[in-house]
C-alpha cells in the first residue's frame, strides 16, 4: 500500500523569503535610520534640559546640539550601528559638570568686560570687569538628566520598532 503526503511549502517559502529580504540589508538601514531618530529625540532632550535648567548665556550651548552644527558631535560607527552624540563646545562639560571659577592655586582673578543690568558680558578689550574670587560653581547636570530620560524612554521606543519591523517583514 502507498500513501502520498502533500505538504504545503508556500507559507515557508514565503516566510524564508522575508526574511531574506530583512537580512539583505532593508533590516539594517532601517536601523541606522531609527538610531539616527534616537539620536534627534535625544539631542531635543537635551536643549529642552537646558532651557528648564535656565543655563545662563545658552546660545552657543543650545546650538551646539543640533545635528550638524559648528559644535555638534555626531558620529555613525560600528557599521551604522553606533551612534555618539555630543558638544565640542568648550564650555559644556563645566556646566554640566560643576568647575571652579579659577585654575588651582588661584585665590582671584580679573575678568575683563561689563555688566549689562544683572548679566556680566565678557570683554576681553573692556577697560573695567570684575574679580572672581575662588569657589565652586555647581554644575546644572542637563546632559545627564537628559540621559536618564532618554533610558526611560528607549525600552518602549525599541518594543514599537521591532513589534514594527515584525508586522512589516512577518506579518
Amino acid at each position: 500500500m502507498a500513501s502520498t503526503l502533500d505538504i504545503d511549502m508556500s507559507e515557508y517559502r514565503e516566510f524564508f523569503g522575508k526574511l531574506e529580504k530583512a537580512a539583505s540589508g532593508d533590516f539594517k538601514r532601517e536601523l541606522e535610520t531609527f538610531l539616527d531618530g534616537v539620536g534627534n529625540e535625544f539631542l531635543r532632550i537635551v536643549e529642552e534640559e537646558i532651557k528648564c535648567l535656565q543655563v545662563m548665556d545658552s546660545r552657543q550651548l543650545l546650538a551646539s546640539f543640533h545635528k550638524d552644527a559648528a559644535e555638534n558631535i555626531w558620529k555613525m560607527e560600528d557599521d551604522g550601528l553606533t551612534l555618539e552624540v555630543g558638544s565640542c563646545t568648550s564650555y559644556a562639560g563645566y556646566v554640566n559638570d560643576g568647575h571652579w571659577t579659577n585654575t588651582k592655586g588661584v585665590a582671584m582673578r580679573f575678568v575683563p568686560g561689563y555688566w549689562e543690568g544683572d548679566k556680566f558680558i565678557y570683554d576681553p578689550g573692556a577697560e573695567g570687569g570684575m574679580v572672581l574670587k575662588q569657589h565652586w560653581v555647581e554644575g546644572k547636570h542637563y546632559f545627564d538628566s537628559a540621559l536618564r530620560i532618554m533610558d526611560r524612554m528607549l525600552p518602549q521606543l525599541l518594543e514599537a520598532k521591532l513589534q514594527q519591523w515584525m508586522d512589516k517583514y512577518f506579518a
